[in-house]
């Protein structure tokens, strides 16, 4: 009797097969293994979303283009197409505009210059001892930089350092120099000033508002005005904007002042402007090494107004017909430094293809465009 009662315990237990549980068994090996599911650590990476392109707008809408040089203009013009932007050109041994491309944003009361107010610290370190454009800085345990480096990559900690050494009025000192924080033009119509901050930034200190430009408001006028001193040696130019032939006639320099930086030091810093363009964030302005661009690119959020911004400032170095070329582009993450650099590179292209910069070219080639100058589609992707 023990027995039959020991078998029956061991079947409900489980631990002697029925024949119905063996079928069970057998069934289930016969079944397919389920694939395990993907962990993180070997989960097929996504690829990144592509980013929102603004809408189209017409940049020229409302420009007075009777004083223009209208070469330039249509060059800046088809560099800019439907992008919310400004593209400003100058000449930078006299302060004359040659076109203003997008006037009413141009002439505004300033954005967030982000990494272009790099120029104003490194010449400040430059010209204060600070640095020399070959002193090595240990931005972390394992990369240290110089100016030169710093400068083409757009390093936000090593001006960081430069701001912290530096200190604050000394920054205000040649940013007011350089012709931050008032009109760069005379009597040009519409034209705001930007500003300068009062202290340095709650968060962030000294190394927001000298990497980033944290606090100033700068215009592209402003910002072309600076680099005009910067290309010419050290005259920083009232600019102005004739508004008619007669204008242009009896346009006459008028000299704003003499920078109290030592020339070489303006020198110094070409290196860096220029390594931005041939490797490092202006890479897309590259396009002659025998017309070389030099140039700083700026990348943030002004938040202020919530519009993604895009600068590029930059001049280029040829025998005949040198250029100040500031772009400005502002709105969604699709804009930014690098994007800025491809419209500028392509004003300099276009002219280079038209023989501007030659000796022979004293105005540019005839055409037989229409003297009304409007926005033409541009491909965004090729700027990507």
């Amino acid at each position: 009797m023990k027995a039959p009662l020991l078998l029956l315990a061991l079947l409900f237990a489980g631990l002697i097969a029925s024949p119905a549980s063996s079928q069970t068994r057998k069934a289930a090996a016969s079944r397919p293994k389920a694939t395990p599911r993907k962990t993180a650590a070997v989960a097929k990476k996504r690829p990144a979303p592509k980013r929102k392109l603004p809408p189209p707008v017409d940049p020229t809408l409302g420009d007075n283009v009777d004083g223009d040089d209208l070469v330039i203009r249509r060059a800046a013009v088809a560099a800019l197409g439907t992008m919310n932007g400004s593209v400003v050109v100058a000449d930078p041994t006299n302060g004359r505009i040659l076109t203003i491309v997008n006037q009413k944003l141009a002439l505004a009361s300033g954005f967030i210059p982000c990494s272009t107010i790099k120029l104003v610290t490194s010449l400040a370190a430059l010209n204060e001892r600070v640095v020399t454009r070959e002193s090595w800085i240990n931005t972390s345990r394992r990369v240290s930089l110089n100016m030169t480096e710093a400068l083409a990559h757009s390093n936000n900690p090593y001006f960081a350092i430069l701001g912290d050494r530096l200190g604050f009025q000394k920054v205000i000192h040649y940013a007011q120099m350089l012709g931050l924080g008032e009109k760069a033009g005379v009597d040009i119509e519409g034209e705001q000033p930007g500003s300068l901050p009062v202290e340095p930034p709650k968060w962030g200190g000294m190394g927001l508002l000298t990497s980033f430009g944290e606090g100033f408001l700068v215009t592209p006028l402003e910002l072309a005005a600076l680099l005009s001193s910067i290309a010419n040696g050290g005259t920083l130019y009232n600019l102005q904007y004739p508004k008619s032939e007669g204008e242009v006639d009896a346009f006459t320099p008028k000299v704003k002042r003499t920078l109290e930086i030592d020339p070489d030091l303006l020198a110094e810093i070409k290196y860096g402007m220029r390594g931005a363009v041939d490797y490092g964030t202006a890479r897309r302005a590259n396009y002659d090494p025998t017309e070389p661009i030099l140039g700083k690119t700026g990348t943030c959020t002004d938040f202020r107004v919530s519009s993604h911004m895009g600068w590029f400032g930059s001049f280029n170095v040829v025998d005949h017909h040198q250029l100040v070329v500031v772009v400005m582009l502002a709105g969604t993450k699709a804009y930014s430094g690098p994007v800025a650099a491809g419209v500028a590179g392509n004003v300099y292209r276009q002219l280079s293809q038209q023989r501007y910069f030659t000796a022979s070219a004293s105005t540019g080639p005839k055409t037989n465009l229409p003297e009304i100058i409007v926005t033409v589609p541009a491909d965004l992707s090729l700027n990507q």
